[in-house]
């Protein structure tokens, strides 16, 4: 990921109703959730979660597929994971005990263990 990318993806997590809807999303897993459950869930007007929706799949933080008549959308665990790479890749600048404090509380993640 390059810098431009970077601020694509944390501008589109910088609003409060996209940054929870990407966190319920997570927490849904791979398999992701509706549009429909997500709205009743965040208590969200549907055009306004089609809005949040639509500027993080722009940053592909999320993607949909459907499956019948619904529209599913799942977080983009691949765009996640490089994000976060990014954020921390020039961490510890030759000096390991700065980054022991990130490694440590990902190994305690429920979704890293």
């Amino acid at each position: 990921m390059d810098s431009p990318d970077a601020v694509v993806a944390l501008s589109a997590l910088a609003h409060p109703a996209r940054l929870e809807v990407f966190r319920l999303l997570v927490r849904a897993g791979p398999e992701g959730m509706a549009a429909g459950e997500i709205a009743r869930a965040m208590g969200s007007l549907p055009n306004t979660l089609s809005t949040n929706l639509n500027v993080l799949a722009g940053a592909d933080l999320v993607s949909s597929r459907r499956e019948g008549r619904s529209i599913i959308y799942a977080a983009g665990y691949d765009r996640m994971r490089e994000l976060l790479a990014f954020l921390v890749e020039d961490c510890c600048g030759g000096k390991p005990e700065i980054c022991a404090p990130l490694a440590a509380i990902a190994e305690r993640a429920a979704c890293c263990a």
